[in-house]
């Protein structure tokens, strides 16, 4: 990974003025956010979430399990979802043959 930013748990990684400059230059492609809430009943409820990604043929490429939990009667939970896109390159970086 080229990152200087943990994407997890977005600490520094290492410090590189022309990776920042190219760091600096990425988009977030995609964000989606939402809440989740208890259904109406007096249980807990559980959930999970599952990332999947496939190629454009469909092909998976993985699926992960990426957390779990429980809801309380009359709780909600808020989530966020990203995905980043970054150069590995800093700008004007040629690419090595």
């Amino acid at each position: 990974m080229s990152a200087n930013v943990c994407p997890g748990c977005q600490h520094h990684l290492r410090f590189n003025v022309g990776a920042v400059e190219a760091q600096a230059a990425g988009i977030s492609a995609m964000r989606v956010e939402g809440t989740i809430e208890h259904p109406a009943g007096d249980e807990p409820c559980e959930y999970c979430v599952v990332i999947a990604i496939a190629n454009e043929r469909g092909e998976r490429i993985t699926r992960q399990v990426v957390g779990v939990g429980a809801l309380q009667p009359g709780e909600r939970h808020r989530y966020s979802f990203s995905v980043d896109v970054i150069p590995t390159r800093a700008p004007g970086e040629r690419k090595r043959s």
